[in-house]
């Protein structure tokens, strides 16, 4: 493959990282998450809101790094290849957590989002 290719390709990575991102804005309301936290305990629910928005945070910085260092990701620099590496085990530890982790019967109910959410980190 050639470097151009491969940084059309890494663009193409940060489309989709920024989907997700995007895709994160009415998650919360087709999951009804607040219904869900409302017995939780404050604190429990205070430290799963913080960490639903330091993975969207996370996501958008991969898209960012996609767009601004495609180059280095494709293998230009040490630190690209790392970072590139970083992220196909992110996404692969991922989708291993939703597929075999994840409650069925949720992820049935929302066929298209679980289908979604699996499939575009394999385009990463």
């Amino acid at each position: 493959m050639s470097a151009s290719s491969a940084v059309r390709l890494i663009w193409f990575a940060g489309s989709i990282h920024a989907g997700i991102v995007l895709a994160n804005v009415p998650m919360p309301r087709q999951l009804r998450v607040r219904e869900g936290m409302a017995q939780v305990p404050r604190f429990l629910r205070q430290i799963f809101y913080v960490h639903w928005l330091y993975i969207v945070l996370m996501v958008g910085g991969f898209s960012a790094l996609c767009f601004g260092f495609a180059h280095d990701l494709a293998g230009a620099s040490s630190v690209g290849r790392f970072l590139s590496g970083f992220m196909a085990g992110f996404w692969l530890l991922r989708i291993m957590l939703q597929s075999f982790y994840y409650d069925l019967e949720v992820r049935r109910a929302h066929r298209v989002l679980d289908t979604v959410y699996i499939v575009s980190p394999l385009s990463v």
